[in-house]
């Protein structure tokens, strides 16, 4: 039940028929751990488990909890009655072996304890992003391998994957429910089971669905679209340090290049990249190819640049701090944005951590603000009202909508401490307003301030 499968078992819970009639009686697994059961309690009581922006995904699993047809469990019974079972469980790339693998145990145990229990005839959809050939040499096998121990027939249960586009925001329930989906069988049974499923919860009418011969092809379709948008946003980096060295604006120069329809989703610079998907995707094409595949002899060159590329993104907001503060030593640095993007409470692989480890190691003080979040790491996030007053920079690394409503002559009441905009949080108004008030502003990606 983390950020895709709890949302997930909402959106299906959702669904309904002709009637208005629910068609899913929906429950949604985790682990009984700390983490686990306070999931499984947050929507046992209606509540989705994680702060979100997004009304109509509130409401939707009130709603579903109060009809009966939503619940929360931690017991692996559960997967006895089931006639859908949706794999939403997290894969981590080891980043630090080399070359990179990815952390299989976690996933394969949840993939036997199910294939322990299922009866013939259930679906099994994988949606977690996995390595290529993760479906058809992995996870079949282990199912197929339990099956035989129980002496259930090998193909009884039908196995597919579609991989899921959640973005959480204030679009999360319709990033599941109204978004284009790819799906694939690893049996043609298979494939029409999923293609059934996902036509009852997808408006397929406005976003037709895409079926690919085998869960390899619908595996590589996740992996080369995150690729994708890694790489861009990589590619933009070394054109941000010239504009800010040149004297010119980049987000103004992509801008112009956009309103060509061809180009229109080229990336911006900003402050780094994080989030589940794009800070290890490009890196599961090498596991799958290397370890599952057996194409050892291939490389990505591209795909691992651009990860690492990424990872250091936050590095240029630092430099950019150290020249116009004279160094980081005892520096009080107020940070505002927790989370890995806007209006959401994510916090995985942010880079915002990376930035306050970089920072503080440089002998910054660094006091982290975020309306949607408690803690980052092992660090506590302010929620409340934060005061410039006695700091010597603000950098806004996360376009919060608190923040972008922001009026800065009022905020800084005198104050006027270098203020930095890492991610193009600020409007013309505000960038024209902090200058107004005395304040030394500065922004990724632009060297006419």
């Amino acid at each position: 039940m983390g950020f895709v499968g709890a949302a997930m078992a909402a959106a299906v819970a959702a669904a309904r028929n002709e009637t208005g009639a629910p068609i899913f009686d929906v429950v949604g697994l985790d682990l009984p751990t700390q983490q686990g059961s306070q999931r499984i309690k947050a929507i046992n009581a209606g509540c989705f488990p994680f702060e979100t922006t997004d009304s109509e995904l509130k409401s939707v699993t009130s709603r579903a909890v109060s009809t009966g047809n939503l619940r929360a469990s931690d017991d692996p019974s559960e997967y006895e009655t089931a006639d859908i079972v949706i794999v939403d469980i997290h894969l981590d790339v080891d980043f630090e072996a080399k070359p990179p693998t990815a952390k299989f145990a976690g996933f394969k145990g949840a993939i036997a304890t199910l294939a322990e229990r299922v009866r013939p005839g259930v679906l099994v959809i994988v949606e977690t992003t996995v390595p290529p050939g993760t479906t058809e040499y992995i996870v079949a096998p282990l199912i197929r391998e339990a099956l035989g121990r129980r002496s259930v027939a090998s193909e009884s249960v039908l196995i597919a994957h579609s991989y899921e586009r959640v973005m959480p925001g204030s679009q999360y329930l319709k990033s599941i429910t109204d978004i284009w989906r790819v799906y694939s069988g690893v049996t043609e049974a298979a494939g029409r089971a999923c293609e059934m499923f996902l036509q009852r919860i997808v408006n397929t009418k406005k976003f037709p669905l895409t079926r690919l011969k085998r869960p390899l092809e619908s595996e590589t379709a996740k992996l080369l679209e995150n690729s994708f948008r890694a790489v861009n946003i990589a590619f933009i980096e070394e054109w941000a340090r010239f504009a800010e060295q040149s004297g010119i604006d980049l987000g103004a120069i992509i801008s112009a290049i956009r309103m060509r329809p061809t180009h229109r989703n080229i990336m911006r610079p900003g402050f780094g990249v994080g989030g589940y998907c794009l800070t290890k995707d490009p890196l599961l094409l090498g596991v799958g190819a290397r370890d599952i595949l057996g194409l050892g002899d291939l490389t990505f060159p591209f795909c691992e640049t651009a990860v690492h590329t990424n990872q250091k993104m936050p590095l240029a907001t630092l430099e950019m701090l150290k020249k116009h503060l004279g160094g980081l030593a005892k520096k009080r640095i107020l940070l505002f944005g927790a989370s890995y993007r806007e209006d959401v409470s994510d916090t995985r692989y942010s880079p915002s951590a990376d930035f306050l480890f970089w920072a503080e190691e440089g002998g910054a003080i660094v006091h982290v603000h975020d309306p949607l979040v408690d803690m980052l790491e092992d660090y506590a996030v302010h929620r409340g009202d934060a005061n410039p007053e006695g700091y010597d920079a603000v950098v806004f690394a996360v376009a919060h909508h608190a923040y972008r409503v922001l009026e800065p002559a009022v905020w800084l009441a005198g104050s006027k401490p270098l203020v930095i905009d890492a991610n193009m949080v600020l409007s013309p108004h505000q960038i024209e307003a902090f200058r107004k008030a005395g304040c030394n502003l500065k922004v990724i990606g632009r060297g006419d301030l």
